[in-house]
């Protein structure tokens, strides 16, 4: 009888081990079975459209909001391919400078009132009010509008029933439906608010949405819980019941908890912790390509000139092409990649990512490490060690610049570190130096900088004229100042080109000229690296972003 109790507490203890052990390699899952749980670095500031302006903002008001249009990204082409949304149905007249939108009847507010047409007005309407001060406020470019940018009501909208509307666009500058692709608010809610305090008061207005998930609960600087719309067209039975949007501020956080099963996507996983996570066979990465880009910087036109009477005159020394060539070849950018980077990217030839498969010269090939090359040029060019101190002079003028960086980020202060070594091999000297994020932007923006080393992220579809225009006051996101007539008339071509041939014709003309110019030295093209855990199904990772579109994802646990 003693042995039978000895049997039967070893088989408890044996039982009680097996739970623990079960419970260790469950990863967590069982405690939200139902829910998608998205590890990201700090909380949203707002859950309203109107002011989304960081990507978690707009990942979540894409789930909460819906547009007329919805858009998927077709790999083979590195195109968009619009589908239906809200509007089921469009139709353009003859010339393309109106759409008449055939809407759906079946959308209610999650209030229970209907979206009609009205709100698709007010929606616009509101965006693009100087007083409101929207994330998208004078991004309407095809619509009729006023000097303030407001769009023109009266002239752009016709309401022809509640679920029909014709929209009129510019005459002469090609409407494309991205230009309908904003989450739409509901009337109702926001009429009768003063838009001067809107932004003030907006936190304190209750969501009231028609997307295919709608706001739970916002624990702030912990999560934001979306539940399941199953009223929603777009709902999904074997979708998740919740995406849960989870705040870990620190990165080594995230990462345990991705590998702890905690979180169940999360995206920026550094290199070197890609080895031991995909070592986890119910993780996978799926890098997102060619949205990100470095780049350094070299202004091509005088920086105090231009700060004292806004006079365009060429930059000392970056002001050659030959010069901006010269260094181009002289850094050894694959050593970046390789080192730093651990080939988790491409070398970049120009603006134009890999991606956009139609649209960029696949001829054209970035320029190799070649500091012996480069040497010739500066040489060619007048540059000479004259006093054969290490450093090129030229006019009495030394070859020296100060290279500024954002203080925070490893791969730019790795990257300025072998650029300095690089070009000093060839008699340039160069002097990094380190500002806060805050004051190097503002400098940046400002055009104060002679080089400086930063990054970019493409726009979808592709934007050339706010970085490329010689018009500085109309493009101030034109960093380097670049400065060519022949690529302004490319430029505005491409503005107003409707055949989607003839555009990706005038893209590689652009980007032939902007090979030539090397009006900045494009570094590589950096991978977006996103992990996400197995059990979700059907996630379709793509340019357009990781969380796009996550009520298409199901559950398999």
């Amino acid at each position: 009888m003693q042995i039978l109790k000895k049997i039967n507490f070893f088989g408890y203890i044996v039982f009680i081990l097996l739970i623990v052990i079960l419970q260790s390699c469950s990863n967590n899952f069982n405690k939200h079975p139902n829910a998608i749980i998205i590890g990201i670095s700090s909380d949203i500031e707002s859950t309203n459209p109107l002011f989304s302006y960081t990507v978690n903002e707009g990942d979540i008001s894409e789930l909460l909001y819906m547009s007329l249009i919805q858009y998927k990204w077709d790999e083979k082409s590195g195109e968009l391919i619009d589908e239906p949304m809200l509007a089921k149905d469009w139709s353009w007249n003859s010339d393309s400078s109106s759409v008449t939108l055939d809407l759906r009847n079946d959308v209610y507010w999650s209030d229970g009132v209907q979206f009609t047409a009205e709100d698709v007005v007010f929606s616009f309407d509101l965006y693009s009010d100087p007083i409101v001060q929207s994330s998208r406020y004078g991004t309407f470019k095809t619509f009729e509008a006023d000097t303030t940018l407001h769009i023109d009501i009266n002239r752009t909208f016709e309401v022809e029933s509640p679920f029909k509307l014709r929209i009129n666009f510019k005459k002469n500058i090609p409407p494309d439906l991205i230009d309908l692709t904003v989450p739409l608010i509901p009337k109702h809610i926001f009429q009768n608010i003063d838009r001067k305090n809107l932004i003030t008061i907006e936190k304190q207005i209750k969501p009231v949405t028609d997307g295919p998930f709608y706001l739970a609960e916002w624990q702030k600087n912990q999560a934001i819980i979306l539940k399941s719309n199953e009223r929603s067209f777009l709902h999904k039975p074997s979708g998740a019941k919740e995406i849960i949007f989870k705040v870990v501020p620190d990165y080594l956080s995230r990462i345990t908890q991705l590998r702890e099963g905690e979180i169940d996507l999360t995206e920026d996983i550094k290199t070197e912790d890609l080895k031991q996570l995909s070592g986890k066979k119910y993780l996978q990465l799926m890098p997102i390509k060619g949205r990100e880009y470095d780049y350094l910087a070299w202004n091509n036109i005088d920086p105090e000139s231009y700060k004292k009477d806004n006079k365009i005159v060429p930059n000392k020394i970056f002001g050659d092409e030959k010069v901006r060539e010269a260094l181009t070849y002289a850094i050894n950018r694959n050593e970046i990649l390789h080192e730093f980077l651990k080939d988790q990217g491409e070398l970049a030839v120009g603006p134009i990512a890999p991606i956009f498969k139609n649209a960029i010269d696949t001829l054209l090939k970035p320029l190799q490490f070649n500091p012996k090359k480069a040497a010739k040029i500066l040489a060619d060019e007048g540059w000479q060690d004259i006093n054969k101190t290490g450093v090129l002079e030229k006019n009495g003028m030394k070859f020296s610049f100060s290279l500024f960086i954002p203080s925070g980020n490893p791969l730019r202060e790795f990257a300025a570190t072998i650029i300095k070594n690089d070009l000093k091999e060839i008699g340039v000297d160069v002097k990094i130096e380190t500002l806060e994020p805050q004051v190097f932007f503002e400098r940046m923006f400002k055009h104060e900088f002679d080089a400086w080393m930063a990054g970019w992220s493409v726009a979808i579809p592709l934007d050339m004229k706010s970085y490329w225009y010689s018009d500085l006051k109309k493009t101030p996101m034109n960093f380097s100042c670049y400065q060519n007539k022949n690529a302004d008339k490319i430029i505005m071509k491409i503005d107003s080109e409707k055949n989607k041939n003839i555009k990706n014709h005038l893209y590689k003309e652009l980007e032939q000229i902007i090979y030539k110019d090397n009006p900045v030295t494009f570094l590589y093209w950096i991978n977006n690296n996103v992990m996400y855990n197995k059990r979700i199904k059907d996630i379709k990772i793509s340019p357009l972003g990781a969380v796009y579109h996550a009520w298409n994802w199901t559950l398999n646990n």
